[in-house]
């Protein structure tokens, strides 16, 4: 939008109207009763995205702020806005790539040019087909102008300044289902696939690992350069593939059986070296067990001391100076020591255990060597002696040091230190919040009992329920299996009319079958008696059951649906009872 700086009014028009403070050039307010809570002037309309000229989306809305709608004047029409307290007219699904609107509404003596008028301002018209009946189809050339087409709907329309009835009409801009909507959102999803496939298929390519690299064909050269290799540790690998391939496909005859057995040998000759590595490797590992041992044994003193100081803790003569909580912080410490002391002393005692297996594995192997394996058995003992002395020595010395600090203890008995108050206080407080934290479990857990038991009550009235009922439909039973062994004719035709016992059930009876007539698909018991409780609130389920059961011949009870959906319905049978009595 391009406004002359001439016209300093327009200008801060304009600014106004887009809720900023209206500047001049030098930067000076021009207007100095700008309110940009109200974002406009008082008589003043402000911008809206239908008016002439502006061909722009309209900005998103936030959906707690009303829209205002203002009048749009067009050359041969006028277009008022609805009421604001209206509520905003219905609209129907959007379909996919939706470029067509239906507006109905449209004044009868309104033509294919006023159409256009009014909605080319949304944006460019493919094509416009009008009926006779006040309504039409527009197809816009993209998706966003639909959106500034419903902006219309609810707009009262006039031409010129007429008003004949003919002249004026409300708008009703909706979506419109199109074939070539669909058709071009189905080629645009195709396209889109399309591109999906062929970008994850690169993808794929790239991430696909090189092929390995194509073996030469065997020659006197290629043979003499591979024997050069396999001499060669650092490319041996790659020269034993080469000559492994040769091999397979056949290239072996009389006139180079000399060089490939020369090659064989050299391969040979890697024998040795491999061996050595393997050696040297196992040396290594055996050193790194010995350094992991020696460091796991003195892991395990460590905790033997941490041990020791917990349990000199506990003893009463310390015990006693200690808060609950800190008795309880040191007790978790000590039992979490104490089992992680045990894993890493089950660790060790294993290690020993597999160093003995492997040892036994060796005597059985080497029967010759027997003053060998009768020493390293000795040496084995010898070091397990030295190390429950070792073992033995530090519970010594932590015994020491508990009495140590025993006696220390005592000098220091005669001594009475004040307490620190403020971690007294620390100390308290997170014992409150902990019994908060507590106390609002409990709540919680309460509560829940609280709404099950209150659903058990709600099952069990259920339950009573269903008792009742079927006690009565037991009841009516009995009844008719009584009724069915008399034989007499008229006792039969007394028994007949007997069910209805007074002028309300007949009543009942009646209105029953008309609800249920009218229902040929049979309704459900709780229907028919909501539909009951509008005539007489008295009315209970139970008895109206009870009633329908004991007219076998009225009405019948069916199961209809399948599974969860399992329902019992009523149907009137009357005419096909009447057929039968």
């Amino acid at each position: 939008m391009t406004l002359p700086m001439s016209d300093p009014t327009a200008w801060a028009t304009a600014m106004n109207n887009l809720g900023m403070a209206p500047l001049g050039i030098a930067g000076q307010p021009i207007l100095p009763d700008f309110d940009p809570a109200l974002g406009m002037m008082t008589g003043i309309p402000p911008i809206t995205p239908m008016m002439p000229g502006l061909g722009i989306v309209p900005p998103p809305i936030p959906p707690d702020m009303p829209v205002v709608k203002e009048i749009i004047h067009c050359k041969s029409c006028t277009l008022f806005p609805p009421n604001p307290n209206l509520p905003p007219p219905a609209t129907r699904e959007r379909p996919p790539g939706c470029k067509t609107v239906f507006v109905g509404g449209l004044p009868e003596n309104g033509t294919e040019q006023i159409i256009v008028e009014v909605f080319e301002q949304c944006g460019e018209i493919i094509a416009i087909r009008k009926s006779k009946k006040n309504f039409c189809h527009i197809r816009f050339a993209e998706e966003y102008m639909v959106d500034k087409a419903l902006y219309l709907s609810g707009y009262r329309i006039r031409l010129g300044s007429s008003t004949d009835k003919k002249d004026t009409g409300r708008l009703h801009v909706d979506f419109a289902q199109a074939r070539d909507d669909l058709y071009e959102w189905e080629c645009k999803q195709r396209m889109l696939a399309r591109e999906e496939r062929h970008r994850r298929r690169m993808e794929e390519e790239r991430l696909r690992p090189p092929s390995p690299p194509p073996v030469v064909h065997y020659s006197d050269h290629e043979c003499s350069i591979v024997a050069e290799k396999l001499k060669d540790d650092s490319k041996f690998s790659e020269a034993v593939q080469t000559l492994l391939t040769w091999i397979e496909r056949g290239e072996v005859n009389r006139r180079s059986a000399n060089n490939f057995y020369s090659m064989i040998q050299s391969a040979n000759s890697h024998v040795r070296r491999l061996v050595n590595e393997k050696a040297a490797h196992e040396k290594d590992m055996e050193e790194a067990k010995e350094k992991f041992k020696q460091a796991l044994s003195g892991i395990l003193i460590q905790f033997e001391q941490i041990v020791a100081v917990y349990h000199s803790a506990s003893k009463q003569k310390a015990w006693d100076h200690f808060t609950k909580a800190q008795r309880k912080n040191i007790s978790v410490w000590c039992k979490q020591a104490e089992e992680i002391r045990n894993i890493h002393n089950d660790e060790l005692m294993g290690i020993r255990r597999e160093e003995e297996m492997e040892m036994s594995d060796d005597e059985i192997e080497e029967t010759t060597e027997t003053k060998e394996t009768e020493e390293s058995a000795l040496v084995s003992q010898t070091e397990a002696l030295k190390e429950e002395n070792d073992s033995l020595r530090w519970q010594l010395d932590a015994y020491r040091n508990e009495v140590e600090l025993l006696k220390q203890e005592q000098g220091k008995a005669h001594r009475e230190d004040d307490p620190n108050k403020e971690q007294q206080l620390k100390l308290l407080q997170q014992a409150l919040q902990g019994m908060q934290q507590h106390l609002l479990k409990v709540q919680e857990e309460y509560k829940r009992k609280e709404a099950e038991l209150e659903k058990l009550k709600d099952d069990k009235l259920q339950v009573e329920k269903m008792l009742e009922n079927l006690k009565e439909k037991e009841s009516c039973a009995s009844r008719l299996c009584a009724s069915s062994q008399d034989s007499d004719y008229p006792l039969e035709k007394t028994l007949n009319s007997s069910p209805i016992k007074s002028e309300r059930e007949a009543l009942l009876v009646g209105i029953i079958s008309t609800f249920l007539h009218v229902h040929p698909f049979g309704a459900s018991i709780e229907y028919i008696c909501s539909y009951l409780h509008r005539l007489d609130n008295k009315i209970c389920t139970s008895d109206v059951e009870c009633l329908m059961s004991r007219l076998q011949h009225t009405f019948k009870q069916e199961m209809t649906g399948v599974g969860a959906s399992l329902e019992k319905r009523w149907k009137f049978c009357g005419f096909e009872g009447l057929k039968l009595t």
